[in-house]
């Protein structure tokens, strides 16, 4: 059973599209990035899996059920971008007070603070707080009832590096324990090395959804080679003989850095190896950024159809 599935998605606001066409599913045990810039349709597609909003066309369930049902959301942890929370209640209070929403035991609340690294400030005034710990705190109210489906919208907002290292490290641990993970970010390269799978929206429509080999072999963007070596040119010659370069820089006297097609990167590492001098060799993928960057600017379907209506 999956934790989410949307079919053909569509999502109007006051008579302006905000989602078309939308299908996507995320499954048990899987982080799921869900990327796009702002007014992309990121935050509606996360009200309709909670259930706060309904589609106007196409089909969506929830771990097996529909969105908003009680049964369902109980299920459900979420962690919105701007954490608010009474200023005049203590973090444990804080707590116990959703534990009770959600109908869950109170006596996880110790453990989920000492998750959080808020057990020394437990009965503070939330108002003391810090940015980055109410934020800590709006996490461990995600955590509740040990959601089956998790959905954090730029979770890392305020948290310094070692707690952000420590929250990938708890997304790790329940994304192990099987439950569903979904983490929007425009931190692009700080998420990238945590997420299974990748999904880019533009305008209220998937450009793209994949693993990062997925997408790297949708988009067919180039490939770097850097090398430093004591005989650049004649390793470019040696190369050019067999793969054609698509750029060539020199940043420097002992090092020739070249762009060659994805399809061609294993021979055009076989080729350099083999005219010898290589002193090292450093291979370097499109990014998660790269790849966001090429899908969001690519024309969508509908963009294209619109343009074919108009000539």
């Amino acid at each position: 059973m999956s934790c989410f599935e949307l079919t053909q998605v569509h999502y109007r606001y006051d008579r302006q599209p905000v989602l078309r066409d939308l299908s996507l599913a995320l499954a048990p045990g899987q982080i799921l990035g869900l990327f796009g810039h702002n007014g992309a349709g990121k935050t509606t597609t996360i009200k309709l899996i909670l259930g706060l909003l309904t589609p106007d066309q196409g089909r969506l369930s929830v771990l097996g059920g529909e969105a908003g049902d009680a049964a369902v959301a109980r299920h459900i942890g979420y962690l919105p971008e701007n954490v608010m929370f009474y200023p005049q209640l203590s973090g444990r209070e804080i707590l116990r007070y959703f534990a009770r929403l959600k109908r869950v035991s109170e006596t996880q609340v110790p453990e989920l603070l000492a998750q959080v690294g808020l057990t020394d400030a437990a009965d503070r005034r939330v108002r003391t707080y810090s940015k980055g710990m109410r934020q800590r705190l709006g996490l461990a109210q995600a955590l509740l009832g040990s959601p089956r489906l998790l959905m954090l919208d730029e979770p890392t907002v305020g948290l310094d590096p070692v707690a952000t290292a420590e929250l990938y490290r708890l997304l790790q641990r329940l994304r192990d324990n099987g439950t569903g993970i979904v983490l929007c970010s425009h931190v692009l390269p700080g998420v990238e090395p945590y997420i299974d799978q990748a999904a880019i929206l533009s305008a209220g429509q998937l450009q793209a959804c994949g693993d990062l080999a997925q997408l790297r072999h949708q988009a067919d963007m180039p490939v770097r080679l850097s090398l430093r070596s004591g005989r650049g040119d004649g390793l470019l010659s040696a190369l050019n003989g067999h793969i054609p370069t698509l750029s060539t820089l020199q940043p420097g006297p002992d090092t020739l850095v070249v762009e060659v097609r994805a399809g061609d990167k294993m021979a055009a590492i076989e080729a350099l190896l083999g005219a010898g001098g290589v002193d090292d060799l450093q291979v370097h993928q499109p990014t998660l950024e790269d790849l966001y960057c090429h899908f969001i600017q690519a024309p969508s379907s509908a963009d294209a159809a619109d343009h074919r209506g108009g000539a």
